[in-house]
This record gives C-alpha cells, structure tokens and sequence, in this order.
C-alpha cells in the first residue's frame, strides 16, 4: 500500500506560479513512476506530468515549457512546479504513484487560476 497526501493548490491569477507537493508513505525508491493528473469539471482525469524511478519525464503538451515535475528521493516526495499558469489549467490535481502492478492515488488538491 502507498498512501499519498497533496499540497500547494491554490487560487493564483493568470501568469502566476504554484508548487505541488505529494508525499508517499513509503520510499520512492519502491516507486516505479510518480505522476501527476489533473480533472477539470465535466472533463476526463488526464496526466499531467510524470517521472520515471530513473528520472525519465513526461509532459502534457499543454503543459511543455511550464510545468517541471520532480522527486527528491530522500523525502519520500514528488514536486509540480508551474509557471506562467493559464485559465485552463483550472482543475483539481491529483499525485499518482505506480508500484508493481498497483496504481495508487492522493486525495487531489484544487488549482484554480484566474483571468
């Protein structure tokens, strides 16, 4: 079992920057990938960002550019750093673990940008 907590949502105006945290109860190092989703209202979950246990990184084209994800190892936490934030990047954002054969999700955090 993994559990995950989120922190860092926020509301912020357009143009702005926030930081998300996800700490795992359990080493990264037992982590295969950590990812990061997003669920706009009406709108289907869909990844955001995620980082391979060896670094390797995935973005969102829409996301390309701005957002950075990352894991300090050591702190047992996942980071989603976004920059220059759009209206459209209104959602809640929910960290996403992956270990064997097992998905695991936090509870999601709500990211609200305004014009």
């Amino acid at each position: 079992q993994v559990q995950l907590v989120e922190s860092g949502g926020g509301v912020v105006q357009a143009g702005g920057s926030l930081r998300l945290s996800c700490v795992a109860s359990r080493t990264l190092f037992s982590i295969n990938s950590m990812g990061w989703y997003r669920q706009a209202p009406g709108k289907q979950r869909e990844l955001v960002a995620s980082i391979s246990l060896g670094g390797t990184t995935n973005y969102a084209d829409s996301v390309k550019g701005r957002f950075t994800i990352s894991r300090d190892n050591a702190k047992n936490t996942a980071y989603l750093e976004m920059n220059s934030l759009k209206p459209e990047d209104t959602a809640v954002y929910y960290c996403n673990a992956r270990r064997l054969s097992n998905v695991y999700w936090g509870q999601g955090t709500q990211v609200t940008v305004s014009s």
